[in-house]
């Protein structure tokens, strides 16, 4: 099998059932804009499983940016498996709308530990690409 037949067979860390290549592969590759928030979120959560941390500053928006991220986000690439993504709910969020928020599962495991992020997530819309603003957050061990 070619590596090309490779990426189209591999299915997303998101969860959706589709080929990465499809799916979050084109957004988190700057190929293509999220088209809602729920699509941002699961190419959010994608990054976060293959360490594409110069996306996750990207599509945060910039007042909620810190000086130190890369570092922060650097350690939790790499000391953090995630593996699975539940999607529990979306509000608003869709192609046509300007904000939006959707609540999420997302299993992880570490040398110390394995339990589920629950987050309720805030998304807006500028200049036609949509950005992670903030979120409830809860760790369930």
């Amino acid at each position: 099998m070619s590596h090309d037949q490779e990426g189209m067979n591999k299915v997303c860390p998101c969860g959706s059932n589709k080929p990465f290549d499809y799916c979050c592969r084109p957004i988190v590759e700057g190929q293509k804009a999220a088209p809602t928030a729920e699509a941002l979120m699961r190419s959010r959560y994608t990054a976060f499983a293959l360490g594409a941390i110069d996306y996750l500053i990207d599509t945060t928006a910039p007042e909620k940016r810190g000086a130190d991220d890369a570092d922060i986000l650097a350690d939790q690439v790499k000391y953090t498996n995630w593996v699975g993504l539940t999607i529990l709910s979306t509000e608003n969020g869709g192609r046509s709308e300007e904000t939006g928020t959707v609540e999420f599962e997302a299993g992880f495991e570490t040398d110390d530990q394995a339990g589920t992020l629950y987050e309720k997530s805030n998304f807006r819309k500028e200049n036609g690409f949509w950005l992670y603003v903030d979120g409830e957050v809860e760790v369930r061990t």
